[in-house]
This record gives structure tokens, sequence and C-alpha cells, in this order.
């Protein structure tokens, strides 16, 4: 057996958290050799909560899982992490502004990012889920200048596997039997899924997703749209957030920077922007196309981009650039 590494999720008490811990505890994204020292964080109200979770875990009985510790202590959760998924945010309650989300998550990754700054290994990897999750990322990278920025990622896995099964329904395959499709930008309304480089298996060949669909205004318009909007739609149908779908992307995002990404096949996530050769302004936390080997992204390169594409690819980065500018007022500040 290899040494354990330490792995912390945050909101730990939370939805996602609760279908997201048993996934990584029972080897689905670490593998099946890789013993895991779990360290749950949440805010000091929700100890009970976490207390039934942390029973729950004992009473699964994984044997990959050496230790479990609950906290809601910052110095106690980030110690020498290897991985930290950090879930937990303020979430956006009825009636409030953007500016006053941004405001309050701002403090919580400013925070969460000097504690991996000064307790976590430098060679840690830090994924951010909660939203607005591009900026919250941006803003826990700044807050540990000591910790490589490429080690920062946010999570947009969800768009790209929503997109993927659009397609797949579309055509009447299975999800496996697309890829390489794109989600460009924030984590948000804006972001722009790209099937322009996208491949799918029919009768045992590849083609391309514009070729076998045969239906351009669907791809450009209510595709489009359903991806966009697919979070919002599952709120509305289940009067609760995407717990199970978000989960499911973390492992898929979190296995794929620990195991690399399968040959001929690319991933999207958020990742800093700097020296990319997409038009994208550097220093923003946009989701692009990556490959992954050895733990270490890479950009995917010299993809064509038409105008359609350029457009939706500048509307998104328009609004992480303002988003980015509001935060790190408040960033100074708080």
């Amino acid at each position: 057996m290899s040494e354990p590494i330490r792995v912390l999720v945050t909101g730990a008490a939370g939805q996602i958290a609760y279908s997201l811990l048993y996934s990584i505890g029972n080897g689905s994204v670490f593998g099946k050799d890789q013993p895991i020292i779990l360290v749950l964080l949440d805010i000091t109200p929700m100890m009970g909560v976490l207390d039934g979770v942390l029973m729950e875990l004992q009473d699964c009985a994984l044997p990959l899982l050496k230790d479990v510790i609950a906290t809601d202590k910052e110095e106690v959760a980030f110690k020498d992490l290897d991985v930290a998924i950090l879930v937990g945010s303020m979430p956006r309650r009825e009636g409030m502004e953007r500016k006053d989300l941004l405001k309050a998550n701002v403090k919580i990754f400013k925070s969460q990012g000097a504690a991996l700054d000064k307790y976590a290994k430098k060679s840690v990897k830090v994924i951010v889920v909660g939203n607005p999750a591009n900026t919250n990322c941006l803003t826990a990278s700044k807050s540990a200048p000591s910790i490589p920025k490429e080690n920062f990622s946010c999570l947009t896995r969800l768009d790209h596997n929503r997109a993927k099964a659009q397609i797949a329904l579309k055509l009447g395959v299975t999800a496996n039997d697309v890829k390489n499709v794109i989600i460009w930008g924030n984590h948000s309304s804006t972001q722009y899924p790209d099937v322009n480089h996208a491949k799918v298996k029919l009768q045992g060949k590849e083609v391309g997703v514009y070729e076998a669909l045969k239906d351009d205004s669907w791809l450009k318009g209510e595709f489009v749209t359903t991806v966009q909007q697919r979070g919002a739609a599952v709120i509305k149908a289940r009067k609760l957030s995407s717990a199970m779908s978000a989960a499911k992307a973390i492992c898929d995002h979190v296995r794929d920077i620990w195991f690399g990404t399968p040959e001929g096949e690319f991933v999207s996530m958020g990742v800093i922007s700097d020296g990319n050769s997409y038009g994208v302004p550097d220093d923003l936390l946009y989701s692009f196309p990556v490959v992954i080997k050895n733990k270490t992204w890479k950009f995917v390169e010299g993809l064509p981009i038409n105008d359609f594409s350029r457009e939706k690819m500048d509307v998104t980065a328009k609004e992480l650039t303002e988003e980015k500018e509001t935060a790190f007022e408040f960033l100074s500040s708080a």
C-alpha cells in the first residue's frame, strides 16, 4: 500500500459533499490502492450535521479510509494537504445582488487561500466548486502566492458532462460515445458549450458532431441554452441544486488531474488563462479545453475558432473580467 494522501472537502455537511464523500472513500477517484485521510471542514453551526456524516463514513467501513477528521478550524483542515476540494461557499439568497454574493465569497476564499498558503503542501491540487467558482478560484489563488497558480482549477466538468449528455441523447448513443466537447469561460449562464471540435462514435466510426446531427440551428440555439441553464432547470424541478451530478463531475475532474486524460481526448476545466492562444485576456480563471499528463494540464492548442464561437467566448470573458474587478475591490479590504 502507498502512503495515505490527505484530501480536504469543504462544505462537508452539505448535499454535494454527501454525494461525493463515498466516491472518494471507495477508491473511484484516487484508485483502489491509494489510502486516504479524509478531512471534512464546515462552519461551526453545521458541526452537529457533520458529526452525522462522520458516523456514516465510519459505518461504510471503507478499507481505504485511514482516518476521517471533522473540523471547523482552518488550521486543522488545511494542514499538509495533497488535494483540497473547496465545495463550501455562500449560496445566493433570494433578493441578493450578485455583487453581495461576490463580496461574501471573497471573504471565504481569501481566508481559505491564505490557509492553503500557510498550512498545505506546496504541491497541493486545489479544485474550487463553490460558486461563483471561477472568481472564487482566482481569489484563493491570489491569496496563496507560494502555491503555483497552475495548481488551482475550478469545476466546469458538470457543464461539460451536461453538453456531452445532450448530444448523446439527441443522437441516441451513450455519453461515452461523445468526446471533446468544450466549455469556454465562466461557470455561469454566459458559458459557451462548443461542439465544433467534438466527435461522436456512430456505427464504430468517429464523426464530427455537426456532421452527425445535421441540425445547426439546434446546436447554435437550443443546445447552447439548455446547457447554460441546466442548473436552474434542476433547481426548478428538485427545489434543490444539482448534487449527484455535481459530485460525479468533481470525481471526473479530480480523477483526470490525478491519472491524466485518455489519449486523443480533452476535457474542460477552469484554469488560469495566462499564455493561452485563444485571445482570452491573461489573469482570468477561464474554462478551456485541456489535456492532462503527470498531474499537469496543458491548453489544447490550434483549434480553429469561427465567428459564432469568438463572439460567445468574448461575452463570457467580459463577464469574468467584471467579476474579477468587483472581487478585487473587496479583496484589498476583506
